[in-house]
């Protein structure tokens, strides 16, 4: 027996919502970019805050005086400690959802001690369902800290080879850029930018300054300094056009990449 469906009348009425003909009609369509003047800049937690105090505050400081001229938005990674928990979690047969969730918890950790780091400058530690009420607390000088980790928590996508969460940290920075439509995501790590292999093991790793993301999918490179579901998506993104990568170790850089200077590795979309 044929039975009839409850609609209300609408343009997509009776879709799908997979059909690749009505996908293409909203394709090239604009979205509303919540604030088109954020710099997004992410603290790496391997490469910047397990270094401790000689490498942190000077850094929190040059984003704290930044903060008082541009918006900022501060994401923190989550380092050794998260490593850590992986190697037990995957030595007990921990399901990838599992361990997303817990890794979660480490850079939120980093996220606190960042936060009231950065006090001083109106440091306030937000999560991520406070997204939205950024264009106010910007608009009361706060300087806003979030954790990097994407709150897919127990349903993380299953890796591609093996069991480590593919979302951590850096794709955290790049959804929460993306979707407010930031000016600018700078990722500040522990090395000058992106290289063709490690360069603390491979004395033969060469400096790439510029590379578009379809060309570092091409390449398959075994290690990269950034997470490569960023790069993955950074293919079909509708704001967030470039990642600047640059050393968080060397005073100034994040001034010098906000105000335009070509330092460090710029991944372009196309």
């Amino acid at each position: 027996m044929k039975r009839d469906r409850f609609e209300l009348a609408n343009k997509l009425q009776g879709e799908s919502l997979v059909r690749k003909g009505l996908l293409r009609t909203y394709e090239g369509r604009p979205q509303i970019r919540m604030m088109p003047e954020l710099n997004v800049v992410k603290i790496g937690g391997h490469g910047i805050i397990d270094y401790g105090k000689d490498v942190l505050l000077p850094l929190l400081h040059e984003i704290g005086e930044i903060s008082r001229e541009q918006q900022v938005l501060v994401v923190t990674g989550g380092g050794v400690r998260v490593r850590h928990m992986l190697d037990v979690g995957l030595d007990l047969g921990m399901p990838t959802g599992v361990l997303a969730e817990l890794a979660g918890k480490i850079s939120e950790q980093n996220a606190i001690m960042v936060s009231i780091l950065l006090s001083p400058y109106h440091g306030t530690r937000i999560h991520t369902a406070d997204l939205l009420e950024l264009p106010m607390l910007m608009d009361l000088g706060v300087l806003p800290v979030i954790h990097g980790t994407p709150p897919y928590g127990l349903y993380e996508q299953p890796a591609h080879i093996g069991s480590i969460p593919p979302h951590r940290t850096d794709t955290g920075a790049f959804l929460a850029a993306e979707v407010l439509g930031a000016k600018n995501l700078v990722l500040a790590k522990n090395v000058d930018g992106l290289y063709t292999a490690n360069p603390f093991t491979d004395n033969d790793a060469e400096f790439i300054p510029e590379i578009t993301a379809d060309e570092l999918v091409t390449m398959d490179m075994e290690d990269m300094v950034l997470e490569p579901k960023v790069v993955e998506l950074m293919l079909d993104a509708k704001h967030v056009r470039e990642v600047k990568i640059v050393n968080g170790h060397q005073p100034g850089n994040i001034r010098r990449v906000l105000a335009g200077e070509r330092i460090g590795t710029v991944i372009r979309a196309t």
